[in-house]
């Protein structure tokens, strides 16, 4: 439970530092990628947001030894409350009052989820998942989130179209996201002191590093370029919303995490997962425009 306290302290201070980092920066295009890791590690103040991430994820391997998926992504969306006060406060974003009720809907749906993890089958924490399922649901996800990035940004280079609000973004980013928890899971269950080389040997061996590098190269380029052109208050809870309800969903297939036998648990996991996922698909897709502001007018 500290372990992820701590990460959610981390993780949200993070975001904020990159945002105010990425509004000082150039525009970013995914299109080229070498200048965009070149500007990002230009700017010190992103530096130290990206430290912050880092410490996040030490953080989260450690509760994902000793605590279930869905009790352990349960707790770091609870980072969401934080985020969005940090958000308000240091980048001085406002959120609507439909966002702001989504964003509560979102919190209840996981309240949900997490009121569901009792009983001897929630505290069953699975080590490693067999390579072919992890693949066979690894692979379709990463190529759907890339599909989706792709169509989003086809949609924004389009003229005398509303600004995005984030939502496309954050779902693709957030497809990602789940793939790359998943590889963590694999990560922290290989982990080991003892027998370092054997237990090294394994974990190469298995595609969680690979997976790894993968989603954390091309997640850095896209979810930058991403945060900054929309706002961190809206693309984070629903990258984080995706990566929750993904991870618990595909992690307790591809683990072998039990589902809870007891009918009511069951029905507040299924209830849960299916608000998020409702939450989300009502969200606003675009900005509304902020009038222009009034020329002022001279008496001669």
């Amino acid at each position: 439970m500290a372990s992820a306290l701590l990460a959610n302290v981390l993780y949200s201070t993070g975001f904020v530092l990159e945002k105010r980092a990425l509004a000082a920066l150039p525009a970013l295009s995914t299109r080229q990628p070498a200048r965009v890791v070149g500007h990002l590690l230009s700017s010190p103040l992103w530096l130290g947001g990206s430290l912050a991430l880092a410490a996040g994820f030490a953080a989260q391997l450690a509760v994902y030894r000793t605590l279930p998926l869905a009790a352990a992504q349960g707790i770091f969306v609870s980072g969401l409350v934080l985020l969005l006060l940090l958000s308000s406060l240091v980048l001085g974003e406002r959120t609507s009052g439909r966002e702001r009720q989504s964003i509560v809907a979102i919190l209840v749906a996981l309240v949900l989820v997490v009121a569901s993890l009792r009983g001897e089958d929630a505290r069953t924490v699975a080590r490693t998942a067999p390579p072919a399922t992890l693949l066979l649901i690894a692979v379709p996800s990463l190529a759907a989130g890339l599909l989706l990035y792709r169509s989003a940004e086809r949609r924004a280079r389009r003229r005398h179209r509303l600004p995005t609000a984030g939502v496309p973004y954050g779902v693709a980013v957030g497809l990602l996201y789940g793939v790359s928890s998943l590889a963590i899971k694999g990560v922290s269950g290989l982990l080991t002191t003892h027998d370092v080389p054997a237990a090294a040997g394994q974990l190469f061996r298995s595609p969680y590093p690979y997976l790894l590098l993968f989603t954390g190269a091309t997640g850095l380029v896209l979810s930058q370029t991403a945060l900054q052109r929309c706002r961190a208050s809206v693309i984070v809870p629903v990258c984080t919303t995706v990566t929750c309800v993904f991870t618990v969903v595909c992690g307790t297939v591809a683990f072998g995490e039990p589902l809870p036998a007891d009918p009511l648990r069951l029905a507040l996991r299924l209830g849960g997962t299916a608000v998020a996922v409702t939450v989300l698909l009502a969200l606003p897709r675009h900005d509304t425009p902020q009038p222009p502001n009034p020329v002022p007018t001279t008496r001669t």
